[in-house]
């Protein structure tokens, strides 16, 4: 059988570590596949009437696949055939819930869901469960202020490591934190992967291995189900085939639960939640004069992002600057790392600067990115420069951490910086 991608297992490993080391004393709920709570009576509703009906889906590289998301999307249209039933895939890989509280209202809000699928349990394995819970009671309220009819589920997956925990009869710390926002909200939520860890335990499925080729690796497996080939992502027919079967189960419990009606916004769990979390187009910022706005028509970056960045802006010239004036308590720049990307200069109201990378051991291609500038900042008015450094991070030795190298020199000489959006926790000040 094929080896396993040493890039993913380290990545498990990370993750399992972080579980023990960011809010390691956090009370872990007791493992259970759904909870229906209210239902999801104003999205069945619809269903029933045979009306227009979208589901969006929010998550990461597991909703993106071609697996749960299409899956669960042709049984509600097979179960429902007078429905009209659409999707709207908000799943970007690699990415948790820190900015899909952002990027909530362009890449699904705007499209009026029907019921949003939220899926970040794995993604946000590493992040405290404040913060968590910040982002995730964020969506929720930007969801429910945006349209009061508007139906959520929250969904969660996991990692190779986690299927212990659960057979433990737990949840592992990121599903943990979830489950208090949806209790407080009355969120159906469904775990996709418990059955998996059962199977896994009762010695009916392998996790992780490559599908096997040859007669002796079949018999060797036997009738054995392969889970996935790299601790994270599901086979398509097979670990994306039971988080199907456990969407089902939870749904044909939960739609037969809840009244339709308007979701009311009281009080918060969390005080300081995500709500304002919003993206604003980066011409609101304050641009040097080197920097230049990517056409769609004409470069190949900015139509291949241009669904999920508002517009691109491109520099690569030492100097070249952002001032953003802004009244809240936090801020990022939705950006891309790449191949010929350089390093920012952060400065935060006139504080000594900060150099971070847009480069990292995986910049072989471009991918969409954050960058932190500001978080957990007193509520009033800051100020905060950007500025492209005039040296190139050690791309060679940085890529030789995943046993990378640098092929084509050309592809990696230069320090560009391309930035497409503010994330806002605030507001602009003019």
């Amino acid at each position: 059988m094929k080896k396993i991608s040493n890039n993913v297992l380290l990545l498990v490993f990370v993750l399992s570590l972080a579980c023990v080391i960011c809010g390691q004393d956090y009370p872990l709920r007791d493992a259970q596949e759904f909870r229906v709570r209210d239902g999801l009576a104003n999205f069945f509703g619809k269903l029933q009437a045979g009306k227009e009906v979208r589901i969006g889906y929010l998550g990461g590289s597991i909703t993106a696949q071609a697996g749960w998301r299409p899956k669960t999307l042709k049984w509600f249209q097979e179960q429902y055939p007078n429905a009209k039933i659409s999707e709207i895939n908000a799943a970007i890989g690699g990415t948790g819930s820190d900015l899909g509280v952002f990027r909530l209202e362009h890449d699904v809000l705007r499209n009026k869901p029907d019921l949003l699928f939220v899926e970040f349990a794995v993604n946000d394995g590493g992040a405290p469960p404040h913060r968590i819970q910040q982002a995730m009671e964020g969506i929720v309220r930007q969801t429910y202020a945006a349209d009061a009819e508007t139906d959520i589920c929250f969904v969660y997956t996991l990692v190779a490591g986690w299927a212990k925990t659960l057979r433990d009869g737990k949840f592992p710390r990121a599903a943990s934190a979830m489950e208090a926002v949806a209790d407080h909200y009355g969120i159906p939520s469904i775990h996709m992967g418990l059955e998996a860890a059962k199977m896994e335990g009762e010695g009916k499925l392998i996790f992780t291995a490559a599908k096997p080729e040859t007669d002796a690796e079949k018999a060797a497996v036997g009738d054995k189900i392969i889970f996935s080939p790299d601790s994270v992502h599901p086979y398509i027919d097979t670990g994306h085939e039971l988080y199907l079967q456990a969407v089902v189960r939870g749904m044909e419990a939960i739609r037969k639960v809840g009244k339709p009606g308007a979701h009311v916004l009281g009080e918060p769990l969390v005080a300081d939640h995500w709500q304002a979390a919003k993206m604003v187009p980066l011409g609101k910022a304050n641009l040097s004069q080197g920097w230049r706005k990517l056409d769609a028509s004409g470069h190949s970056l900015a139509k291949r992002f241009g669904n999920r960045m508002p517009e691109l802006y491109f520099t690569n010239q030492s100097g070249e600057s952002v001032t953003i004036r802004f009244k809240g308590t936090g801020l990022r720049i939705y950006d891309l790392l790449g191949p010929d990307c350089g390093q920012v200069i952060v400065k935060v109201d006139g504080g000594e600067g900060k150099i971070v990378p847009r480069f990292d051991a995986y910049c072989t291609y471009h991918r969409l990115a954050t960058l932190v500038v500001a978080e957990d900042l007193p509520d009033e008015v800051h100020t905060v420069n950007l500025q492209v450094h005039p040296d190139q991070p050690d791309k060679a030795k940085i890529l030789a951490k995943r046993n990378e190298k640098i092929y084509d020199p050309k592809r990696y000489d230069d320090t560009v910086w391309y930035a497409g959006a503010i994330l806002l926790i605030g507001e602009i000040v003019e």
